[in-house]
């Protein structure tokens, strides 16, 4: 039969516990063969399988959250919690995480602006959130590192993926994306209305749900290789058998639907309209939650079946169903044509099949059931119930779910209007709002207050709502803390730059060059040669780029005057004044650069882009000299020298301006002044740049490499998280591309630099999957620095 090979599933416990809807289920570590359920009754409850028979017993209710509880999921066991925590989130936007044996929450993760309706954990310690604000947020321990932005709609689903570094969202937009080091990847298109649910089959493959009623299997490289139809109405959760790809889903056509080699294997009816959530045990039993507030769990296995009288019960229970034909679950229904109970004498044909007959004027629903070889009854199909609106939380406008939303006629000839209203509003708040949002009369606010509440009636929570202001300000695709309160650099820092950038070179006697190597990769240790000095990281100077060639550089201004239009010509004194410029800052004269040499230079790098190289380079040169870094990077003119500089950092511009404009941000860092502004503009900066990878050109490679080593020397110093995540994001995406070594090598010095003496950096590098990005830079043979710098690198990783 279509059943499967372990026969059907049946009812083995039903668990009243909750007082509303449950929303969230996840298999729990602790104890072994539970679980943990989350609810609209804003608990979080843990079951223990119970001993005695096939039930489960409530081990303790979890609160925190001051607001419907939606999501749930296991973070892993750590030296610290062996037992694994419990991270729920929340419709008051806040993450609540639990020890397993303690009523109240360890701590509260603040940050999403909307409602946290997905969490999923990974390696390390990592936790990813997906919100209604249109992000996801990844957590480490107690703080936010990342915020991956893209999404124009609610993220109704996250998952992070067994290959280290790669994420997974799904989105109200209709989309799914793929991360990698807090980047997006590929967006995966298909789906035809919001993704609700996602769950990995391996390393390679995917599966989606929607509200579109279709489950999607994608390979991570993009392509879809399957779609799945069986449910009739929005799909909610998606959950995988253990060490298989069979599957099981949940919706809200009232089904639990079991998916076997890509078939429908079996649908179990509920009498509940919303079944929100799903979860497979160890042992292959299914549990699912639903808008009654009841926990279902269903098995194969018949020693755990259900007595014959809790069976019976539940059939009873689900044939006092009242069925409302405008969900569309039981198709198009003209209740004059139907046969009578007659029809029920014919077996139905596969598993799930749906058969209505009118008997004395009520129509009722039946379900085939193969395992059985009989219909069972699944509720009555009443007319328009009018209870649709209060099936919980279950209509969606815009993206999000509502308790309500209603239908606003103005006046007789205008548009209608939406009106979405959840009763932990306020009604005349709620009314304002709309009021404004349609540009319709403020008059009108009595009236749609009064409206709300009298079709509301009066179902109205109070709740304490806090409003925290989001700490995540920043702009941009990659949204780290706002770094100004790392701007502060407390020791002066005098940065030489000295020559260029060559560690290893000077200090090779360390090195044993014949000796023994230590690092075998086959774990043989041996300490005689182990005596290699890290002299690489923590770096604790910037470094510069200071080679010139003076005659060149001005042979060239003078060249490209010749063709420059006459509002951009130099005079003969403004080219003497720049050679003066150049002097002055490259120490060949004991001048100071004056007002006049800046000002004239000023009006040089704001030639045209074909021509403005070779003033580029001077102020890449000249800004080195704190007079002209004090200049440039002060209060009152950094502005306009950021933004000229980022103009230069476009991927479509000329490659020689967008080298000089990295170098000269490199060089920025040799003076104080310059050291405070690249780190208060840090994150704009470092967006900016990161799109400089995608050329071939090793020059700037190594000068972007070199940008977020400095960056790392700043960082190591004032120890800023935030700011380190970004890095490490940049470090983990650059290094996919680059070629050249040198870049490669600087690229291991930040790295290295970041992650010393700092314990959540290492886990974060290694949840970037970063460690296992370097490793083959560990047998490079020329130049030595690289392998000797990657494996110190490796031993903190």
């Amino acid at each position: 039969a279509m059943a499967g090979e372990g026969g059907a599933y049946r009812l083995r416990c039903s668990l009243m516990g909750h007082g509303q809807d449950v929303r969230g289920l996840t298999c729990g570590l602790f104890p072994q063969g539970g679980f943990v359920s989350v609810s609209r009754d804003r608990t979080a409850r843990l079951w223990a399988p119970d001993g005695l028979n096939r039930g489960f017993t409530e081990m303790h209710c979890m609160s925190g959250h001051s607001n419907f509880v939606s999501c749930v999921c296991i973070v892993p066991p750590s030296e610290l919690y062996p037992r694994g925590l419990i991270a729920t989130g929340g419709n008051d936007h806040n993450i609540c995480i639990f020890t397993v044996d303690n009523p109240a929450p360890l701590y509260v993760l603040k940050g999403h602006k909307n409602t946290v309706c997905s969490l999923s954990s990974g390696k390390f310690g990592t936790l990813l959130s997906g919100s209604w604000d249109t992000t996801a947020k990844v957590w480490l321990n107690e703080r936010c590192m990342m915020t991956l932005q893209g999404h124009t709609a609610a993220i109704w689903a996250v998952k992070i993926l067994p290959e280290q570094g790669l994420m997974l969202t799904g989105s109200a937009d209709k989309t799914i994306k793929l991360w990698k080091a807090g980047r997006c990847e590929r967006t995966f298109t298909g789906h035809e209305d919001c993704v609700r649910g996602l769950a990995v089959l391996s390393e390679m493959e995917f599966l989606s749900c929607a509200n579109d009623a279709s489950v999607r299997r994608w390979q991570i490289s993009g392509e879809c290789l399957q779609v799945y139809y069986g449910h009739t109405n929005y799909i909610y959760s998606i959950s995988v058998f253990p060490k298989c790809k069979d599957f099981v889903t949940t919706g809200e056509d009232r089904s639990l639907r079991i998916w076997k080699q890509g078939e429908c294997a079996q649908t179990i009816r509920l009498p509940a309209q919303s079944v929100w959530c799903c979860c497979v045990l160890d042992n292959g039993d299914i549990v699912v939650g639903a808008s009654d507030g009841i926990i279902r769990v269903f098995t194969e296995s018949l020693e755990r079946t259900a007595s014959a009288e809790e069976i019976q019960a539940f059939e009873n229970e689900l044939s006092q169903a009242s069925i409302d034909p405008k969900t569309g679950d039981l198709g198009d229904i003209n209740a004059d044509d139907l046969p009578g109970r007659e029809h029920l004498k014919d077996p139905g044909t596969r598993d799930g099949q749906t058969r209505l007959i009118k008997d004395n004027g009520k129509v009722e629903a039946y379900q085939w059931s193969v395992s059985e070889g009989r219909w069972i009854k699944i509720g009555d199909v009443v007319g328009s119930s009018g209870a649709t609106q209060q099936t919980s939380g279950k209509i969606l406008f815009e993206g999000k779910e509502y308790d309500y939303v209603f239908t606003i006629d103005v006046n007789e000839s205008g548009p209608s209007y939406k009106l979405p209203y959840n009763i932990t509003d306020d009604p005349w708040l709620t009314a304002y709002n709309f009021l404004q949002k349609n540009d319709l009369n403020p008059m009108f606010l009595d009236q749609v207050a009064k409206f709300i509440m009298d079709n509301t009636r009066g179902q109205t929570l109070l709740t304490s709502s806090d409003q925290f202001s989001d700490p995540f300000t920043g702009a941009g695709r990659y949204v780290p803390g706002s770094s100004s309160g790392s701007s502060a650099i407390p020791v002066a820092d005098p940065f030489t730059g000295t020559g260029r950038y060559v560690p290893g070179s000077a200090s090779n006697a360390a090195a044993p060059v014949g000796g023994v190597d230590p690092y075998t990769g086959m774990g043989a240790y041996q300490s005689a040669a182990a005596k290699v000095e890290n002299i690489y990281f923590p770096k604790k100077d910037a470094v510069t780029f200071d080679q010139a060639n003076h005659t060149q550089i001005l042979g060239k201004l003078k060249e490209l005057n010749g063709s420059a239009t006459e509002e951009h010509k130099l005079t003969e004194d403004d080219l003497i004044i720049l050679e003066k410029l150049l002097s002055a800052t490259c120490n060949t004269s004991a001048e100071t650069p004056t007002a006049q040499q800046l000002q004239t230079l000023w009006k040089a790098v704001n030639w045209p882009e074909d021509i403005v190289f070779p003033a580029l380079d001077i102020l890449r040169l000249s800004v080195r000299h704190p007079t002209v870094n004090d200049n440039f990077c002060s209060e009152k003119d950094h502005v306009q020298f950021i933004v000229l500089l980022l103009k230069f950092l476009n991927p479509k511009g000329k490659q020689a301006n967008q080298l000089l404009a990295l170098r000269t941000l490199c060089n920025c860092f040799a003076s104080q002044a310059g050291l405070k502004l690249m780190m208060e503009q840090r994150d704009e900066i470092m967006t900016q740049a990161i799109e400089m990878k995608s050329g071939n050109n090793k020059n700037i490679h190594i000068a972007l490499a070199t940008l977020t080593l400095n960056y790392a020397v700043c960082l190591h110093k004032v120890n800023n998280i935030e700011g380190k995540a970004q890095c490490l994001s940049v470090i983990s995406t650059v290094m996919e591309v680059v070629q050249d070594l040198e870049a490669i090598f600087r690229l291991l010095v930040a790295l290295g630099t970041l992650i010393s003496d700092d314990t959540t950096a290492v886990q974060l590098a290694k949840s970037l999957g970063i460690d296992s990005q370097i490793k083959k830079y560990a047998s490079v043979s020329e130049p030595a620095k690289v392998k000797e710098c990657c494996r110190f690198v490796v031993n903190l990783l």
